[in-house]
């Protein structure tokens, strides 16, 4: 539902600096960047702007989408290894519904921000040849 947002940083190298090395795992990069504005996206859409500003963004929860679990585990310590704050390990958030498996850390700006990946582990396939059990062959619609 939402194409992009932008965040408003007082300092823009350091906030740069600290998104390329945590939105990496999720497969986001720096995708455009243009007087004082920076983008981040997947594969050249931007979709998370970083302006310089005097005063920034009052401290805003931003939720970045994971393809799988081990993602998220690659996001927390990216993340954490840029600067981060740890506010919330990857694993299971069952309160948000089962399969809900997230890691939450703070930005050095302050904000709060997070890697989910809403579906369970995928599970193994049948071999070549051999179809999945009917259950199995369902659950995947």
């Amino acid at each position: 539902m939402i194409d992009h947002l932008t965040l408003s940083v007082t300092d823009l190298p350091k906030a740069v600096a600290f998104y390329e090395k945590a939105l990496a795992p999720l497969g986001y990069s720096l995708v455009m960047a243009f007087e004082q504005y920076r983008a981040f996206g997947p594969k050249g859409k931007p979709t998370l702007w970083l302006k310089h500003a005097e005063v920034p963004t009052t401290p805003m929860h931003l939720a970045f989408v994971a393809k799988d679990r081990k993602a998220v585990d690659a996001f927390h310590r990216a993340a954490s290894a840029a600067g981060a704050r740890d506010s919330g390990a990857p694993g299971l958030r069952p309160h948000y519904h089962q399969n809900y498996y997230g890691a939450f850390v703070t930005d050095p700006m302050g904000h709060p921000i997070e890697a989910v990946c809403h579906h369970a582990p995928n599970r193994k396939r049948a071999p070549a040849g051999k179809k999945a059990p009917a259950r199995a062959r369902k659950a995947k619609r």
